[in-house]
């Protein structure tokens, strides 16, 4: 396997901390590696390094010569005035910069044009023509029809989001060999989450990237690598396997660090006796004490793991929160439609759905904070209510760590015990330097933590969190599951985190489109067992005659002629079209294949997307017919 890019002994510090230490890494032609570690340990850093937008303070980086490398940075764009064409187009350099000025100008002239304005377009045809510019503006064309982007909007006029998708649009346009992502889920709901594994996998381009998304790590990650104390460990295989080792790895660490701990205790036993003892000493001795203390001194510890908990408030009553018949609408789209809900005490319900779909549009009305045009709210009793804002509005990043959780106070109440903010914000992570440290100066999973902290400190008995796992590190994440899976009260959550959402919700609101919203037992995989046969009985929900016919048992306790030859029609069916499937990913993966005409690229990817969507309702009805023998033959 070619190497990429390899970096040989680089260290990098600011201040006293050293984010990395002497770090080797080679990254290969193909590779998918995923970056992981605790906010703050340095992996942004890592990956500006890697790019060559930040210099190591030492050590020596080796990139293949003329690589195209493209990162997608965990911040949103800044330049929010630009046209969508215009930011994607910027990936691409010269090229990029002549195209979205001609296409500033045609768009500008409409139908009338001055004589100033032809001289400037044909230049501009000139100068296009000379980098083979146009061949470029098609690739922009197709990554925008593929992410569903309007090349006339405004970054101003879009949420994070689709905002989101810009920025991953103009790191793919540039076809790279090696993409850096930085929490490329961030601000992208589920369907998009997963085109971008889609895409990810057909690319064929190598990828370091750091994601929280365990889903999205554990199918596109061929290697974890893990930044930790300063250093990199490298960890063949999927995340399960990187939780083995790693446990085995630091007990190892941990008994080394506690025989050596114990040695040296007894040396400096030694060098403490009298006299006599002192005179006769071995002088080799006494320099392999004091190269025993200056290891000690440099060793690294694992860092306390965050500890929180909730400020609970008293129980609310049974009921919580009813919805009768909500109805609310943007201009001409109907966002919630007829929508009925009763919330009881303890209920953990999860939000999915498309951005804009009206998720915190929903939200805000079961909150009151929002009246619907139709329909009605009914609170019950003794509610107390937190809220996590995505947007971290309700942050001032002027004020310190500590003014933004309690302000002109030393201690704060949990759950009924005093405690002093610093040893309230060091569970959260918090150094005390960092408890001082203006907000604006936070990394964005440092934000965060700030956040929880915030929310935690507030006696409450419905939690509401709009997606509360952005930028948060794993080890956090799963503290967070652990926590709000044993919650006594009420929770609302909207995230585009499936195994997040698998691991804490009861119950899922999907937004179906068109304003219908369904309710599901359990989280996000349960949806994806349930919402065929949901929709497919429905139509015959309001005949309970022909329903209770259709589900009556059947008398021959047999698979029929027609069942038994579709299931073994299946097997064959699912190889051809796993086998199409393939043939056309490596078509998408080609370097030819953007060359060709917008109708072929287009009509290539919706038969990729018609197959994968084939291939899974095969599978599952190869799971029902196998279901219906089983239980025929256990009946028999």
């Amino acid at each position: 396997m070619s190497n990429l890019v390899s970096l040989d002994n680089v260290s990098l510090a600011y201040g006293l901390d050293s984010l990395l230490d002497n770090v080797k890494l080679q990254i290969g032609k193909g590779e998918r590696v995923c970056l992981i570690g605790r906010n703050g340990a340095g992996k942004s850093s890592l990956l500006k390094i890697v790019e060559g937008s930040l210099l190591p303070d030492s050590g020596s980086i080796w990139r293949k010569p003329h690589l195209r490398l493209a990162r997608l940075a965990q911040e949103l764009p800044d330049n929010t005035s630009s046209t969508v064409f215009e930011y994607v187009s910027e990936g691409l350099a010269e090229a990029g910069r002549l195209l979205a000025d001609y296409h500033s100008i045609t768009q500008r002239m409409g139908s009338a044009h001055t004589q100033n304005e032809l001289m400037q377009l044909q230049r501009l045809q000139h100068q296009i023509d000379a980098v083979n510019g146009w061949h470029f503006e098609q690739d922009i064309k197709t990554i925008l029809s593929r992410l569903e982007l309007n090349p006339e909007k405004r970054l101003s006029e879009l949420s994070g989001g689709w905002q989101r998708r810009v920025a991953l649009a103009r790191a793919l346009v540039a076809s790279p060999e090696l993409l850096l992502l930085d929490e490329p889920t961030n601000h992208l709901d589920i369907e998009a989450i997963q085109w971008l594994e889609d895409q990810l996998l057909a690319s064929g381009c190598g990828l370091l990237f750091i994601t929280h998304d365990r889903a999205l790590l554990q199918r596109l990650a061929t290697r974890i690598i893990e930044l930790d104390r300063g250093q990199l460990t490298s960890w063949p295989g999927d995340y399960a396997n990187f939780l083995r080792r790693k446990e085995e790895m630091l007990h190892a660490e941990a008994k080394q660090n506690a025989d050596f701990d114990k040695k040296l205790a007894q040396e400096e036993v030694w060098i403490r006796q009298g006299i006599k003892a002192r005179r006769t000493r071995n002088e080799g001795r006494v320099r392999a004490l004091e190269a025993m203390r200056l290891q000690r001194s440099k060793r690294r510890e694992v860092q306390g793991k965050a500890d929180f908990s909730l400020n609970e408030a008293d129980k609310s009553g049974q009921l919580v929160i009813e919805a009768k018949h909500i109805t609310h609408r943007f201009e001409d789209r109907v966002v919630i439609r007829d929508f009925s809900l009763r919330i009881m005490r303890g209920d953990r319900i999860g939000l999915i759905g498309p951005n804009g779909a009206g998720k915190s549009t929903l939200l805000n009305i079961l909150l009151q904070q929002l009246v619907p045009q139709h329909g009605t709210i009914i609170h019950g009793t003794r509610l107390q209510i937190a809220y996590f804002d995505q947007q971290r509005q309700t942050l001032n990043l002027e004020k310190s760590v500590i003014d933004n959780v309690i302000e002109g106070s030393e201690t704060i109440e949990i759950n009924g015990q005093r405690k002093h903010i610093m040893s309230y914000l060091a569970d959260f992570l918090f150094t005390p330097q960092r408890a001082l440290t203006p907000v604006k100066a936070l990394s964005g999973g440092e934000c965060n933590r700030l956040l929880l902290a915030r929310l935690f400190s507030k006696p409450a008995n419905l939690l509401v969190m709009d997606e509360p796992t952005n930028d948060l590190d794993i080890e956090t994440l799963e503290l967070l599951e652990e926590l709000l899976g044993n919650y006594q009260g009420t929770l609302l959550l909207v995230s585009h985190d499936r195994a997040f959402l698998d691991n804490v919700v009861t119950s899922t609101l999907a937004f179906e489109g068109d304003g219908k919203i369904e309710e599901y037992i359990g989280g996000y995989q349960d949806w994806i067992r349930q919402r065929k046969p949901v929709i497919d009985i429905k139509p015959v929900m309001d005949k309970p005659v022909e329903r209770q016919a259709s589900i009556a048992p059947r008398q021959n306790k047999k698979l029929s002629y027609k069942e038994q030859r579709e299931l073994d029609e299946l097997p064959n069916k699912i190889l051809k079209l796993e086998a199409e499937q393939s043939e056309l990913q490596n078509q998408a993966a080609s370097a030819e294949f953007y060359k060709q005409s917008q109708d072929v690229i287009t009509s290539t990817m919706s038969r990729l997307n018609e197959v994968g969507v084939e291939i899974e309702h095969a599978y599952k009805r190869w799971d029902e017919l196998e279901v219906l023998v089983q239980s025929y033959k256990q009946d028999s």
